[in-house]
């Protein structure tokens, strides 16, 4: 697959933390409940670590108690692309970055959470950057 944002493999490890190469780039998990976004309401926008690409938003945001981020549905259809991952001895659904290909987490379905979309996007609080917002409502608008 190509990306619109492609880099040799010594560019990513140079400009990433170890810890976020191997989760963004070798597909590996953080540990659950030790992410710095997993418990938080705070408003804003979820961008790719490594790219910047918007990602997902707090309006899509919900707490799932499984010990990582966890959203209904991304920003837009095109922000993620999903994979077939067979690397945990199941076969599970891989969500990646459509921007630069890196690994976010995993999309699970039909596990009954009170969502629009029956769907869980389980993702790495490392994959992710949240640009927060303050918002005043002057007549009606939001700034």
């Amino acid at each position: 697959m190509s990306y619109e944002i492609e880099k040799p493999d010594e560019q990513w490890r140079a400009e990433l933390l170890p810890a976020e190469y191997q989760v963004l780039r070798q597909a590996a998990t953080e540990m659950p409940f030790t992410g710095e976004y997993t418990d938080i309401q705070t408003r804003g926008v979820y961008s790719c670590r490594a790219c910047g690409a918007e990602l997902f938003t707090s309006e899509q945001k919900f707490e799932a108690g499984c010990g990582w981020p966890s959203f209904f549905d991304p920003k837009d259809t095109t922000a993620v692309e999903l994979a077939e991952d067979g690397s945990y001895g199941e076969v599970q659904t891989e969500v990646r970055c459509a921007r630069c290909g890196s690994h976010l987490g995993h999309v699970f379905e039909g596990e009954g959470f009170p969502t629009p979309t029956d769907q869980r996007y389980c993702i790495n609080s490392i994959s992710l950057r949240l640009r927060s917002r303050c918002s005043i409502d002057v007549g009606g608008r939001e700034f």
